[in-house]
């Protein structure tokens, strides 16, 4: 099992720290240097864990700390490590004096990912953002306009079976049999000797079932 933390501590403070936490914490270092952190807050007579005190010294009471909004020489220095480093702040720090990895971690989260982004470079890679397959897309709307002028073209060569059935004559064909016209009697005398009976009983022919039109 691993060490318990400092902060399991009874009656530890918690939360910001009061202007005489921070001078009995300078005083301290001053005079003994930084020394073990878990054993300094005791030490100091500071209900305090160390881990606490650690980051209070190290990133707010340092007298080397380095204040104010960061230079256009640091922003490149910052991009510049980055790049070579990635997302490891503590060493990208030591190359900054008096500035804090927390501190430069914030300000690359909060400010510098914003501007590459905003300038086409990819943070994470340092590279210029590039559309993947640019030769896929043209590609793709040359098909698609191939597809849809085959389409236009086929259906004006083959139209449907809809518009050809639209476009044949209404045929009245429809037979039956019935007794001989006038005209039909004097073109053939025999049909006189037919007797009205043949044609009493006679029905309409149906439609053939296997009839095509050609």
């Amino acid at each position: 099992m691993g060490r318990s933390p400092c902060c399991e501590k009874a009656h530890t403070n918690k939360g910001a720290w009061t202007k005489e936490e921070d001078d009995r914490l300078v005083a301290y270092i001053r005079a003994h240097g930084e020394g073990c952190w878990r054993s300094l807050p005791e030490a100091a007579g500071l209900l305090r864990c160390g881990k606490s005190c650690r980051l209070r010294w190290i990133n707010y009471l340092r007298p080397d700390l380095k204040r104010g909004n960061f230079s256009g020489e640091e922003d490149g220095l910052i991009i510049k490590l980055h790049s070579l480093l990635g997302n490891k702040w503590s060493l990208i720090a030591a190359r900054l004096p008096g500035r804090t990895d927390n501190e430069i971690k914030n300000y690359w989260n909060t400010h510098i990912k914003r501007k590459l982004l905003n300038r086409g470079v990819d943070p994470v890679t340092h590279r210029p953002f590039t559309n993947a397959n640019p030769s896929s897309s043209s590609s793709n709307s040359e098909l698609i306009s191939s597809f849809h002028g085959k389409n236009s073209s086929s259906s004006d060569e083959e139209p449907s079976s809809t518009c050809r059935l639209a476009k044949l004559p209404d045929l009245n064909l429809e037979l039956s049999i019935g007794p001989p016209l006038p005209q039909q009697l004097e073109a053939n005398p025999m049909l006189v000797n037919s007797s009205a009976e043949e044609f009493k009983h006679a029905r309409r022919i149906p439609w053939p079932q296997n009839f095509e039109l050609n």
